[in-house]
């Protein structure tokens, strides 16, 4: 039996968009930066290392929960685009502030680059159909 295009394109969605689904490997590894960044910056605001690490899990654990509240792709409360696009703000812009204020500027000036890109392709792919087979 014969599949509908329909049925392989849900099977596979990365079939026949491989520029998608490259955009898509490089949004979840900002989303890894942005959870060391944040944890880092956490990590330097204290001199006790028992509250270093106390502050870095907290700032961590702030952005995890608040991302997969809002801006996950399974999110438990589904936001508007521009609610989601907040989020990924404060997370992944926060994680760039986070970066310069932990003595990198110009690593957090290419982090803010690749943030603001890659959130505008994938809203560009998000609104294209993928090709049917």
């Amino acid at each position: 039996m014969r599949e509908r295009p329909a049925e392989t394109a849900a099977a596979n969605p990365t079939a026949g968009r491989p520029w998608w689904a490259a955009n898509e490997l490089l949004a979840f590894l900002l989303e890894l930066v942005a959870l060391a960044c944040l944890f880092r910056w956490g990590f330097s605001l204290a001199d006790n290392l028992a509250v270093r690490l106390l502050l870095g899990c907290a700032v961590l654990a702030a952005a995890i929960v608040l991302w997969a509240l809002f801006a996950a792709p399974r999110a438990r409360f589904r936001l508007p685009l521009a609610g989601v696009l907040a989020v990924k703000a404060l997370v992944l812009g926060g994680s760039a502030f986070a970066l310069y204020g932990v003595g990198h500027p110009t690593a957090a000036a290419v982090l803010g680059v690749l943030v603001v890109i890659n959130t505008a392709l994938s809203e560009t792919f998000r609104r294209r159909v993928a090709p049917v087979p």
